[in-house]
């Protein structure tokens, strides 16, 4: 990128990244306390503990892109009423990341640590990836632990819809 414009499919992909947190935050939002605490063996980590983990590492990827401190870890919800909070963060912390796709590419450094030097590119394409790996992940523990209620996932429905509009399924 050599100019101010954020590249459409790069602003595409982040757009999309946007929407599939928020719609994953609404899904969850409607299910029971309870599914919080899923986990799917041998993970160790419950669906709240993803959650906490996909905002701040949103947190980690703005500040670096941006050039800031790396914001406070957010603390894991106990309670669906928790996930607005951490909804709006990870909203936040998107738009943030969106915006710095607009920058020109080149090299960006963590303020805490030293001379470690990434290519913007590489941490915009880290930042799509970390969330959808981590959506997907919170869609196993329904799934695996015999729940009769499934998370569904923006982004495993998503290849779903596509497959059946293509005919595949």
């Amino acid at each position: 990128m050599s100019d101010s414009t954020a590249d459409p499919t790069l602003d595409r992909l982040l757009r999309h990244m946007a929407w599939a947190n928020a719609a994953l935050f609404a899904r969850l939002a409607e299910l029971p306390d309870k599914a919080l605490a899923l986990a799917a063996p041998p993970n160790e980590w419950t669906v709240a503990m993803i959650l906490e983990h996909i905002v701040t590492a949103a947190g980690g990827y703005a500040a670096r892109l941006e050039g800031a401190p790396r914001p406070e870890r957010t603390v894991p919800a106990t309670t669906v009423a928790e996930l607005a909070e951490l909804a709006a963060r990870c909203a936040a912390y998107d738009a943030r990341i969106r915006v710095q796709a607009a920058v020109p590419d080149g090299p960006a450094e963590y303020p805490y640590s030293g001379k470690v030097l990434r290519a913007r590119s590489t941490i915009l394409g880290q930042a799509i990836h970390h969330a959808n790996e981590h959506r997907a992940q919170i869609a196993g523990p329904s799934r695996r632990t015999g729940s009769t209620r499934s998370i569904s996932t923006p982004s495993t429905s998503g290849r779903t819809a596509t497959r059946r509009a293509s005919g595949r399924r």
